[in-house]
């Protein structure tokens, strides 16, 4: 089972489950936790290989993992302690997965929000992704993801989020990461479905306006989608959560106290 940490209020019904980005772990959500502990159950989470979250046996031999199989890691974790559902929060990559447990069990998700979503990849993250493929088992795969860091959080600004993965990602082991990173094979369908049928669900997508990748795409989406909203975040970058944590913050409970 993942590697978890609960916070419950004895005042608070609702549960809502952080699910951090490729490299990440569940302390990239350290400077939400005081704001939310006041209003609900907290569940958070280190993905597979990430965090203290080490890769099960059966997945030890596994050379693919898939956005079903991670998915599925959450559910285990939610039947576990008995949470029939949860509002969710994601990063990046996460939020990926988010939607994903959404068109597996949507009875399971109360609400859906995206900080730094990805729901397309432009020209130049679909050449940092084959960039990744060639290189991925030649060269140390840290070099890459620092690479990969500068590239979506270029800004001064964007310092802490970029130094904050950086420093998880150091956890990973290569086979690991070649093993995430494999996942980009099949992102391209998947965003193209997730972009086309919408889950009758409340989202609400928290993007920088600096999030010069991955938030034209968003705009458009929500554009398309009843049941989506868009805050863009001023003066930040991709990672919303730890650049404006205070706006984040206000944001997301706001949100979520409508639902």
């Amino acid at each position: 089972m993942l590697n978890y940490t609960i916070y419950e209020n004895p005042n608070a019904t609702d549960w809502v489950t952080f699910v951090h980005g490729a490299g990440g772990s569940s302390t990239i959500w350290y400077k939400q936790l005081r704001a939310f502990r006041t209003h609900y159950n907290i569940l958070l989470l280190d993905l597979r290989g990430h965090g203290n979250s080490k890769t099960a046996l059966k997945d030890a031999f596994d050379k693919r993992y898939t956005f079903q199989s991670i998915a599925n890691d959450i559910l285990v974790v939610l039947d576990h302690l008995k949470i029939e559902n949860s509002h969710f929060i994601g990063i990046s990559l996460g939020t990926i997965i988010i939607r994903q447990l959404a068109e597996m069990h949507p009875n399971r998700v109360k609400s859906m929000i995206m900080g730094g979503a990805i729901m397309k990849l432009n020209i130049r993250s679909q050449i940092l992704m084959r960039v990744g493929i060639i290189f991925k088992s030649l060269v140390p795969y840290l070099w890459l993801y620092k690479f990969f860091a500068f590239i979506i959080m270029p800004n001064k600004n964007h310092k802490e989020s970029r130094l904050l993965f950086i420093r998880e990602a150091k956890k990973l082991y290569q086979k690991e990461f070649v093993r995430w990173f494999k996942l980009t094979a099949e992102i391209n369908p998947l965003l193209r479905f997730f972009r086309q049928v919408e889950l009758k669900i409340p989202t609400h997508y928290v993007m920088g306006e600096e999030d010069y990748m991955f938030l034209p795409s968003v705009r458009k989406v929500v554009e398309a989608h009843g049941f989506s909203s868009l805050c863009v975040v001023p003066n930040c970058g991709h990672v919303v959560n730890v650049e404006q944590p205070d706006f984040f913050n206000k944001e997301t409970i706001k949100f979520l106290s409508g639902v």
